[in-house]
């Protein structure tokens, strides 16, 4: 199974923000949508990534200042991405060995979708049960 899998469930919409804009706002999006993390675009396309964690861990660093930054100023950067074709297991891999909790989805220097570390529990765990459904079938079918 494949991160395609998860976005031809959940979708392909993403919010995101552009390099420059004040934190501030970005905390407004990630409210207004209630989602917990944006990647954050320039002229070359995602440049990184905010999150509720970078928020906190600024805010905890600088004050309340920090709302008034530009939002390139405190995301994470690198971002690391992945693709549809990525495996789920793969995907599940990297964000707990790297502690992240989203990850974009990119092709072809565009973003295709974001998927989190909710969506990619829930869908194991959907998958661990059907086939215990299945497997239970089959013993009382036998």
């Amino acid at each position: 199974m494949t991160i395609a899998t998860i976005l031809s469930s959940k979708g392909g919409d993403v919010a995101t923000v552009r390099a420059g804009t004040q934190v501030r706002e970005a905390v407004a999006l990630l409210a207004e949508r209630r989602i917990g993390a944006v990647p954050v675009l320039d002229q070359s396309g995602i440049c990184g990534i905010f999150s509720e964690r970078d928020l906190v861990r600024c805010l905890a660093d600088h004050g309340s200042n920090v709302l008034d930054w530009p939002v390139d100023r405190v995301m994470s950067a690198p971002v690391e991405t992945v693709d549809s074709q990525t495996p789920i297991l793969s995907a599940l891999a990297t964000m707990t060995q790297r502690r992240m909790r989203h990850l974009p989805v990119v092709e072809g220097g565009e973003i295709r979708g974001i998927v989190s570390i909710g969506d990619l529990v829930k869908h194991r765990i959907e998958r661990i049960e059907a086939e215990a459904d299945a497997l239970r079938t089959y013993i009382q079918s036998a």
